[in-house]
C-alpha cells in the first residue's frame, strides 16, 4: 500500500469513535418559520427510539449507541427484547455482534405517548408494508409543538396503493408532518456498518432543517451523511434498485458474467432515471449515493437479500420456497408490484423492470425471460421521458406544497 493511502487511511480513522468525538463544524440550517419543525436536538446523548430490530434497525442502533446516544430499539417479539437487555446480542440480526451498553430493548407493546414524548429522535426501519399500520398508532402520540426528529429507512412502495413512505406519513400524520420528515438511502449493509467499515448515505427532506439534524444526528468518520432537498427521488432510488437486484441475481444465477451484470447495472439505472423522471424526481438523484450507489452495491452481493433471491429464481428454485426460507424481508419482491402499475401509468419503458415482474408473478421462467430482453430491437441509449412530474404533483397537492420541484413550478 503506497505511504500516500496509508496516511489517507490513518487520517479518517475508521475505528470505533471515541467518546469524545463531535463534528468538526455542525452544519447550519436555513429556517422555515411557517413549517413544522422537530425539536431543538441537544448536541450530545439524544434519546433515540429505533422501530424495528431487524438488519438495519439494529445496526443503526449500534452506530447511534456507540457515539454514546441514548437508543431504545423496538421489537414486537418478547422473546427478542428479553434475550437482547441481557445479553446485549440480537438473537436473530448481527448474532456475533455485541451491542453497546447504551441501547436498550423494548416491546412488544407499543410506546404509550410519554414515553414518545421524551424522544428527541423516532427511527423507522420496518418494512413498507406495515409502515401505515404503525403511524396510525402513533399519531395520536405526535405532538407537532413537540415533535421528535422523524427519520425514515425503509425502501419500498406499498403494495395496493403505490404510495411511498412520504405520502404513507402524509395519509396517517398530515402533510405538515410529512414535509418534516427525512430519508436515508444509500449503499450501506448493515455487517459493515457495525463494523465500522466506511460507508456514505444520503440524507433528504422537503425541510432543510430536518435533514441538517439527522445530518449532525448520524456524521461520523466511518458514516458520512450527504444532505439534498429531493426526498421523492430518494425514496424512488432506495425502491428501484431493490428490483434491479433481483435482476442481477437472476443473471448471476443463470451462469452469467461480468459483462450481463455490468449491463443489468447500467441499463437498470437508466431505467430508474427514466421511470424518476416521468414520476417527477431530479434525474441528478439517481447519480448519487442513494442511486446509483445503493444500485451498484446491491446489484453486486450476495449480501442483498433481493440479489440472493434472484440468484436462486436463476438456478431454478420457486419464489415461495426462497421467501419462505429466505430468513428477512427482500422488499424487491413486493416493490415490483408497485413498480409495475407505476411503469404503466407514466407510459414508459422499463424491460428489465417489466421482465422481473413477469418471473416473479406470471411464472415466467428466467431463460425465457433472458431471452426476450436479448431479442428487443435496437434503442437509444440514453432518453428522458417526453413529459415529467404527474405523481409528484399529486403527491405536493396532499402536502399542501407550493414550492418548485426539480426548477419547475408544479402548482400554481
Amino acid at each position: 500500500m503506497s505511504r500516500v493511502l496509508t496516511s489517507l487511511l490513518s487520517t479518517l480513522s475508521f475505528g470505533r469513535p471515541r467518546r469524545s468525538f463531535s463534528l468538526p463544524k455542525r452544519l447550519v440550517p436555513s429556517t422555515f418559520p411557517t413549517m413544522v419543525r422537530s425539536k431543538a436536538q441537544p448536541e450530545q446523548n439524544s434519546k433515540v427510539l429505533v422501530f424495528g430490530a431487524g438488519n438495519f434497525g439494529s445496526c443503526l442502533a449500534s452506530h447511534l449507541g456507540d457515539v454514546e446516544h441514548n437508543v431504545y430499539m423496538w421489537a414486537r417479539e418478547e422473546k427478542l427484547v428479553k434475550h437482547f437487555n441481557k445479553h446485549k446480542r440480537n438473537p436473530n440480526y448481527l448474532t456475533d455482534h455485541e451491542f453497546p451498553s447504551t441501547i436498550t430493548a423494548v416491546g412488544p407493546d407499543m410506546p404509550d405517548k410519554e414515553f414518545i414524548d421524551g424522544m428527541d429522535v423516532l427511527l423507522f426501519a420496518i418494512p413498507t408494508q406495515f409502515l401505515r399500520k404503525t403511524l396510525k398508532f402513533l399519531r395520536p402520540s405526535l405532538d407537532t409543538d413537540n415533535l421528535p426528529l422523524l427519520i425514515f429507512v425503509n425502501k419500498g412502495i406499498e403494495v395496493g396503493t403505490n404510495a411511498l413512505t412520504l405520502e404513507i406519513i402524509a395519509d396517517t400524520c398530515g402533510p405538515d408532518i410529512a414535509k418534516a420528515a427525512t430519508f436515508i438511502s444509500g449503499p450501506s449493509f448493515a455487517k459493515e456498518i457495525v463494523l465500522r467499515q466506511p460507508t456514505s448515505v444520503s440524507v433528504a427532506s422537503f425541510t432543510e432543517e430536518e435533514a441538517v439534524k439527522t445530518t449532525n444526528l448520524f456524521h461520523q468518520p466511518h458514516f458520512r451523511c450527504y444532505t439534498g432537498g429531493d426526498p421523492i427521488g430518494l425514496e424512488l432510488s432506495g425502491a428501484l434498485k431493490n428490483v434491479y437486484a433481483i435482476a442481477s441475481g437472476m443473471s448471476d444465477g443463470l451462469g452469467y458474467q461480468n459483462n450481463a451484470r455490468a449491463m443489468i447495472i447500467t441499463r437498470g439505472l437508466s431505467e430508474m432515471t427514466v421511470i424518476g423522471t416521468a414520476y417527477g424526481a431530479s434525474p441528478l438523484t439517481f447519480l448519487g449515493l442513494a442511486g446509483v450507489g445503493d444500485l451498484f452495491l446491491t446489484c453486486s452481493s450476495s449480501n442483498s437479500r433481493n440479489y440472493t433471491v434472484g440468484h436462486r429464481l436463476g438456478q431454478g428454485e420457486k419464489l415461495d420456497d426462497i421467501l419462505r426460507t429466505l430468513g428477512s424481508v427482500a422488499e424487491g419482491v413486493e416493490t415490483t408490484k408497485g413498480v409495475r402499475k407505476i411503469i404503466d401509468e407514466l407510459g414508459v419503458k422499463a424491460p428489465i423492470a417489466n421482465a422481473v415482474y413477469e418471473v416473479l408473478f406470471n411464472g415466467k421462467d428466467t431463460r425465457d425471460a433472458v431471452k426476450e430482453l436479448s431479442e428487443l430491437p435496437p434503442s437509444k441509449e440514453l432518453e428522458l421521458p417526453p413529459t415529467t412530474g404527474a405523481p409528484a404533483r399529486r403527491l405536493l397537492m396532499k402536502l399542501g406544497q407550493t414550492e418548485q420541484l426539480n426548477g419547475q413550478t408544479l402548482l400554481n
